[in-house]
This record gives structure tokens, C-alpha cells and sequence, in this order.
């Protein structure tokens, strides 16, 4: 008989939010699945439960998984464990699922904590629907159009950045929207969690240029679009329109933007994008 895949939520930052049931599972499974092994120990250690580990991780799952199912086939309890949060949300782990329901595997949840619905509930903003966005691309084309999407997105957005990556993606998303609400979550539930909030614009101001490098793991959480988050350095449509396109916004979108932002008929607009977009 098949032994059952448990992925397991584990603390974003604070170890007492391990889950009575997440506890008792990492107790009771035969093999621990780690996205760092070394990391993944210290929190068992921490349980005062050690037990045998593999690594599963971006690197090396088409060496792991099969290992792992095989594992699984000849009985064993597997927990899947990533560095924080919950498995398979922006973290590695979906393979293994995959590979298990294919393979007729068992698998369930322990679940727990995550950075995404942690930093959507501490922003204070409008969280009734919210995409996840992750990591931004770093750069290129692949970027341009992942922020263009999300020019005109209606729900909150929530994206993980790397500190060393965090001044250039507020510079950039203030390019496309400076009036924007947002909140910029820093080491959620640890000893110097922070939740900053403002303007786009003003949260790229802060950051620009430290002399320091920002420490630390961040969440940004966008407001809803709204026509007030609109670039506007003035008045003027065709200036909004420009902006617009320096950011990378498609025109069908800038159009509606710059639209509503200005209270103007669209074929107004879209008859001034024409010329700016040919």
C-alpha cells in the first residue's frame, strides 16, 4: 500500500506558528522532502523530530521526484517541506504533486502559514479579490509585459521581491502608476516585521538610492486599479499617453486608463494613441 504525500506549511518567519497538526505530521513521516535541507533541519531540531531528508528544490526535481515516488510506492509517509510558507505557492513542490496523483499517490495538506494572504490582510487595503503575481521577471521583454498586465488590473496585486532587486521594481511600477496605493511588507511575523504605506511614487522615492542595501524579505501589495492611480502629470491626455507607453502599457489599455482617468470620451483618446502607437 502507497504511503501519502503531506505538504506541509511551515512559518514564513516566527516558529510558533507551526501548526499543532503540521507538528505531529513532520513527527510521524518517514522521509522529509526539503526544498534546503539545512534549513528544513534546523525547524525539525527546533521540533526535537530529526528525521531523513532529500532535497527537492528548482534545481533537482527531475532527480527527486521520481526518488521521492518511489519512496511513496513502497509505503513510506512523505512531508514536503519548503524554506517557508506553503509548498507549491511560489515555491517548489507542484512536480511532485503532479507526479503523485498521476501515480494514484495519496496526497494531502497540513497547511499553515503564507507570505501572500499574510501581506494582503496587513496592507489595510481592499482584499476582497487579489491576484498573486510572485517574482517579477527580471528584465527584458518578459518584464515590460508582466507589468504593462498589470496596468490595468482591477484586483489587489501582490508580488515577492529580492532586496537587492526592490528599488528598480518600485521605480518601475511608479512609472506606470506614481499615485497608486500600496503596501510594502518587510519580514512578516519576525522580530522587525514593518508594513510601509503609500503612494507608489513616494515608496519609490524612499528606496531610491540608500546607501544601503535594503536587508530582508519583502511583499508589495498594489491597491485595485483605480482611475485616480493613473499617471497624471497634468491634464493633458496626450502626456498621459506618452507615459503610458514609455512604461510598456498596450495602447487598448492606455486608451481606457488615460479614458477614465480624464473623464474623456475614448475615441477622443484613442484617436491621439493612434498617432503616438504608429
Amino acid at each position: 500500500m502507497a504511503g501519502t504525500l503531506f505538504l506541509v506549511g511551515t512559518p514564513i518567519g516566527n516558529l510558533e506558528d507551526i501548526t499543532l497538526r503540521a507538528a505531529r505530521v513532520l513527527a510521524e513521516v518517514d522521509v522529509v522532502a526539503a526544498e534546503d535541507t539545512r534549513r528544513t533541519l534546523q525547524l525539525l531540531n527546533h521540533l526535537g523530530c530529526p528525521k531523513r531528508l532529500v532535497a527537492c528544490h528548482e534545481h533537482n526535481w527531475r532527480e527527486a521526484v521520481p526518488r521521492l515516488v518511489a519512496l511513496l510506492q513502497e509505503g513510506k509517509d512523505v512531508a514536503l517541506c519548503t524554506d517557508a510558507g506553503m509548498p507549491c505557492i511560489s515555491d517548489p513542490g507542484w512536480q511532485l504533486v503532479d507526479a503523485c496523483r498521476e501515480a494514484g499517490i495519496p496526497v494531502t495538506a497540513a497547511p499553515g502559514p503564507a507570505a501572500v494572504v499574510t501581506a494582503a490582510a496587513l496592507s489595510g487595503l481592499d482584499s476582497g479579490r487579489f491576484v498573486f503575481e510572485g517574482f517579477l521577471p527580471r528584465q527584458g521583454k518578459e518584464r515590460r509585459e508582466r507589468l504593462a498586465a498589470l496596468a490595468g488590473e482591477e484586483r489587489m496585486v501582490i508580488l515577492y521581491e529580492a532586496p537587492h532587486r526592490l528599488e528598480k521594481t518600485l521605480a518601475d511600477l511608479a512609472a506606470l502608476f506614481p499615485q497608486r496605493r500600496a503596501a510594502l511588507c518587510k519580514d512578516l511575523t519576525k522580530r522587525f516585521e514593518r508594513v510601509e504605506r503609500g503612494a507608489l511614487q513616494a515608496l519609490a522615492e524612499q528606496y531610491a538610492g540608500l546607501p544601503d542595501r535594503p536587508q530582508g524579505e519583502y511583499a508589495l501589495v498594489l491597491a485595485p486599479w483605480q482611475a485616480e492611480s493613473m499617471p497624471q502629470a497634468s491634464q493633458d491626455p496626450r502626456e498621459a499617453l506618452c507615459r503610458c507607453r514609455e512604461a510598456g502599457v498596450p495602447k487598448k489599455d492606455a486608451v481606457r486608463q488615460v479614458a477614465d482617468a480624464l473623464a474623456l470620451p475614448k475615441r477622443e483618446v484613442y484617436r491621439l494613441a493612434e498617432e503616438l502607437w504608429d
